[in-house]
């Protein structure tokens, strides 16, 4: 067998999410504290709940229910949006930009790798609406779990238009392997607490 075989293959797979569920309960068990403080200061700050559920397209477009903190003032009659405008820019808290900047928000996605729906890292989940607009490219992105780090992070963040967040994660699955997945999960570390490309384009 080939060392590429075995480092994309079916015990490769195995492997990917064995670490998914050991990372995140790891993250459970010691990062509790933090997730706590984080809903605590959510709580102090702005009206509204603590978490932010909103449907995404899963593996082969399936929906599930995606868990984050909420950042942005609780808006419970306002429709969804596909595009980051000035508008939704000027919604996030004070303490919502900080959790954003260095991704504190995503901690609760640890639920949705627990569960299956989600891995450590693999393409952003969209909007079902994205992907039932997806040209055959960007359909690629669906062949593997979402994740919570990308290749898109990495090579811009939120720097990047989205068409180039979609080719990367497309990228991402046809180049996929568990060194492709060591280089994100290393390289992210340095982008995220150097608030690398931190603010999001708006339209």
């Amino acid at each position: 067998m080939s060392s590429e075989s075995l480092l994309r293959g079916r015990a490769a797979r195995i492997v990917k999410r064995l670490f998914d569920v050991g990372a995140s309960t790891a993250v459970l068990g010691f990062g509790w504290p933090v997730m706590v403080g984080v809903a605590t200061a959510i709580r102090a700050t702005s009206s509204g709940p603590v978490f932010f559920i909103q449907e995404r397209a899963g593996r082969g477009g399936r929906p599930f229910r995606m868990y984050k903190f909420r950042t942005m003032t609780h808006r419970p009659d306002k429709a969804q949006t596909l595009d980051w405008s000035s508008e939704e820019a000027a919604a996030v808290t004070p303490i919502g930009s900080f959790l954003r900047d260095y991704g504190l928000d995503e901690l609760p996605q640890v639920l949705n790798i627990l569960k299956g729906e989600m891995s450590v890292i693999g393409p952003r989940p969209t909007l079902p609406r994205q992907a039932e607009e997806f040209c055959e490219r960007e359909k690629r992105m669906l062949d593997m779990r979402p994740g919570v780090l990308s290749l898109a992070a990495i090579r811009g963040r939120r720097g990047i238009s989205m068409s180039e967040r979609y080719e990367l994660h497309a990228q991402y699955v046809d180049t996929w392997s568990l060194l492709l997945d060591l280089e994100i999960l290393i390289k992210s570390a340095v982008v995220v607490l150097g608030r690398q490309n931190a603010v999001e384009k708006t339209v």
